[in-house]
């Protein structure tokens, strides 16, 4: 293994961003350790500390690139154990109610459950002789040196019938716990200032249900259909082909509106969306489950960069540092370059200086949350600074998405983009800047859908 950088590292949480910082510190621990609340090993189904878990998620292109080169083989074990897979510019895309133009872009779209991508990923995990899961497990706080300016450990509970409080000790200690994150607590309990946040309220609603296709044949062999969002048409859907057969349908309602949890309401919403594609494939699907929701009401994004002071041994990665507006598919990608961020400062042979981690973390953060953050305060419901930076990208992106239904060169790069694989300058080149502006004037007009709150029961015109 080489020389080690210390004998313990402890992350807390099982998340996928707690399974890809445990995949990056084995290489430079001699014992890491996963703490969670839930049980880990073997799982495939949903856990209650992911009660996103059920509901159709996106494995962006960079991120398949790294799990690739985390645990060489994934994306081809992912496709023999099921899971299928599509270009990601080929997916039927829908903006402002008119599909994208398809353009190839080379990169993989890994279409599964979060459980069982989470779980190929574990699985990955456990393969690592010197990395332990401490599950069931309740994190009960930090321990730290009298002075707290180091780090030292975690203090935990199992649940076991008579366990009492322990003391897992450790050289460095790892916040993935996701949104839910204690440590601007912790840090305030240390004597520390907690990191000021930037929150953009989206009030978003995710209903979801599984459905198994008489024949997929009316897929015309797409990997997915997807009626994004917008300003012009807020209600909005991700039908994806998932592992064993099965189909998934989130339901999208964003500032306050929400598909019914019922059946007959989650069938009324899909056929009030502005194209019919998806209602038109659910009309003779089998329900496999009941509808369920799930409510994300803002993201989240915690400046832990801009802190003066910082404890020593203890760093945030995750959803602990920035929870997305799951529409975008960012969280697990921006997890797994976060990890990339985490092995290059391992590579120095000395533990991570948290305050310089967490500034390059916020470096990898800064061109998603720009495009999430960006992409909803383009509803003008939707409270937030709007810099005339944003306001000119917000413009230039519709007529972007326009101009994508003819060009699919367009459609290339922008999924490129999307999928964080190409920086957003490729957006801007002067050669797509002109096939933008020249694609938007010839571009259709976008479907015109009632709006959020009207009535649903009768299909849209």
């Amino acid at each position: 293994m080489g020389d080690l950088v210390g004998d313990r590292a402890v992350v807390l949480g099982g998340s996928m961003a707690g399974l890809l910082a445990a995949r990056v510190l084995s290489e430079a621990y001699g014992e890491v350790l996963i703490v969670d609340r839930d049980k880990l090993a073997g799982v495939t189904t949903a856990r209650r500390g992911v009660p996103q878990g059920r509901h159709v998620h996106g494995l962006l292109a960079r991120g398949q690139q790294i799990l690739e080169e985390l645990f060489p083989g994934f994306t081809a074990g992912a496709i023999e154990s099921g899971v299928p897979t599509g270009d990601l510019g080929e997916l039927r895309w829908y903006f402002n109610g008119v599909r994208l133009k398809p353009g190839t872009t080379g990169l993989v779209c890994v279409s599964a459950a979060r459980p069982v991508l989470e779980a190929h990923v574990r699985k990955g995990v456990e393969a690592l002789s010197n990395v332990r899961f401490v599950e069931e497990t309740d994190i009960v706080g930090l321990a730290a040196t009298p002075e707290g300016d180091r780090v030292t450990g975690v203090r935990v509970q199992r649940h076991e019938a008579g366990s009492t409080e322990e003391v897992l000790d450790a050289d460095l200690v790892v916040d993935c716990t996701g949104r839910g994150s204690r440590t601007p607590v912790w840090l305030e309990q240390l004597g520390y200032e907690r990191p000021a946040e930037t929150q953009i309220k989206i009030n978003l609603t995710y209903t979801t249900q599984v459905f198994r296709l008489p024949d997929e044949s009316i897929l015309n062999g797409d990997l997915s259909i997807n009626p994004v969002s917008s300003p012009s048409h807020p209600r909005g859907a991700f039908f994806s082909r998932i592992e064993g057969g099965k189909s998934a349908v989130s339901l999208t309602g964003v500032l306050g509106d929400s598909a019914p949890a019922t059946p007959e309401g989650f069938m009324d919403f899909a056929r009030s969306l502005p194209v019919p594609d998806v209602y038109d494939v659910l009309r003779d699907a089998e329900p496999l489950d009941d509808p369920v929701a799930f409510r994300y009401p803002a993201s989240v994004r915690r400046h832990y960069e801009k802190l003066d002071r910082f404890p020593d041994r203890l760093l945030v990665m995750g959803d602990a540092a920035c929870s997305f507006n799951p529409v975008y598919g960012q969280g697990m990608t921006v997890a797994a370059l976060e990890s990339m961020t985490l092995r290059t400062h391992l590579a120095k042979g000395t533990p991570p200086e948290p305050r310089a981690f967490l500034k390059d973390i916020s470096d990898v953060i800064e061109v998603p949350w720009g495009i999430s953050a960006g992409g909803d305060l383009a509803y003008p419901q939707v409270q937030g600074a709007r810099p005339f930076m944003v306001r000119m990208m917000n413009s230039y992106m519709a007529k972007l998405q326009a101009a994508a239904t003819l060009d699919g060169r367009i459609t290339r790069t922008f999924m490129r983009v999307a999928g964080l694989v190409d920086p957003p300058q490729a957006l801007m080149s002067p050669g797509m800047i002109f096939r933008v502006l020249r694609g938007a004037r010839k571009a259709p007009r976008a479907v015109a859908v009632p709006p959020v709150g009207e009535p649903v029961s009768e299909p849209v015109a």
